[in-house]
């Protein structure tokens, strides 16, 4: 079985896809996306909903975390900023779905370039401290600024319109979400492939060596910031117009720690990391809940075990990161080298 691709210009080796294998693959991975809606029943739609909204949010915590080097734990605040542009621009004044999404996205970065500014002179658990004032910061602005974020009661998002299509069940909404995330991964992907994503693994690798090749640190942590809080502002917005409802509850420090968590178990500093550490964070629970729905027990004993799943699943989280530190990515990688190589040993 061929393990590897001759590369004999620059254009194939920064290629995201060098083999027809490789092409045969995405095309299975597009079909089966495109039949999938008409397949699933709407529990598993609204979870295919929710997956990708996380994917769009742990790839930009991905970009900042694992390729350059930055702990945040501010990630739900961006994803609120772009949730209440979002909603307010929707309830407002009725603009369309993308233009909102954009939108919330700029205001995300920007947040995101004000809280990046002390990354010059704070890393690690400084740095995640100083995300997390910007945490408390942005649930004190909808808590308190009642006219126009609704207070603690919150906001109700009218269901979006594209091309005259009222996106008001997981159904339609899917064919949004799903290939924007798409396009934020693409996105993502290929900024790895220009001297920026580069310069980003340089300043991760380590920073003092970044800036005397000649990288301005501070321009391109605050790039990474901002490239991060848009991700994370997009999928607020996705998350505004699927929920249908925003509260500042909606984003608390807990949401954070999700999407840091997923960053960890799916890989740091990969893409595919990113995919598979929401999808594992997202469903497990699900998978978990449902197992224990199976169980022939009465209303008291599923009392019980409720709080018993929620510390398997972090038993699981610990245990995996133990003994798999580098995450999903590192396990799917070690399987293809299990075929590529058998019979030998990996």
């Amino acid at each position: 079985m061929r393990i590897g691709s001759a590369k004999q210009s620059y254009a194939a080796d920064a290629a995201l896809f060098d083999s027809r294998t490789q092409w045969a693959w995405v095309g299975v991975l597009v079909a089966s996306l495109l039949a999938f809606p008409f397949v699933a029943n709407e529990y598993w739609l609204y979870l295919a909903c929710l997956v990708a909204i996380n994917i769009a949010s742990t790839t930009g915590l991905n970009l900042l975390t694992g390729y350059t080097g930055l702990v945040s734990l501010g990630q739900s605040a961006f994803m609120g900023l772009g949730a209440y542009t979002v909603a307010i621009l929707q309830i407002r004044y009725g603009t369309p779905m993308l233009l909102n999404l954009l939108a919330g996205g700029v205001v995300a970065m920007l947040a995101g370039v004000v809280v990046g500014v002390p990354s010059l002179r704070v890393k690690g658990l400084y740095l995640a401290i100083a995300t997390i004032a910007a945490g408390v910061i942005a649930h004190f602005v909808f808590s308190h600024f009642a006219d126009l974020t609704g207070g603690s009661a919150g906001l109700s998002v009218p269901p979006a319109q594209v091309l005259g299509v009222v996106l008001d069940s997981s159904f339609k909404l899917y064919w949004v979400i799903v290939p924007i995330t798409v396009l934020l991964l693409i996105g993502a992907a290929n900024l790895f492939r220009t001297r920026i994503g580069r310069a980003f693994i340089a300043i991760r690798d380590r920073d003092i060596s970044a800036e005397v090749l000649g990288i301005p640190l501070l321009r391109y942590k605050l790039l990474s910031f901002a490239i991060s809080s848009f991700y994370a502002g997009v999928a607020g917005g996705l998350f505004a117009y699927f929920f249908r409802a925003i509260t500042p509850e909606s984003f608390p420090l807990i949401m954070s720690i999700f999407f840091l968590a997923a960053v960890i178990v799916g890989g740091m500093g990969t893409m595919l990391g990113s995919v598979l550490g929401a999808v594992f964070m997202t469903l497990v629970p699900e998978v978990l809940k449902l197992i224990v729905g199976w169980l022939p027990l009465g209303e008291s004993a599923m009392l019980v075990l409720s709080p018993v799943r929620t510390i398997v699943f972090g038993l699981m989280i610990v245990l995996f990161l133990i003994f798999e530190p580098h995450g999903l990515a590192e396990v799917w990688r070690r399987i293809r080298r299990l075929f590529h190589l058998w019979p030998f040993r990996t």
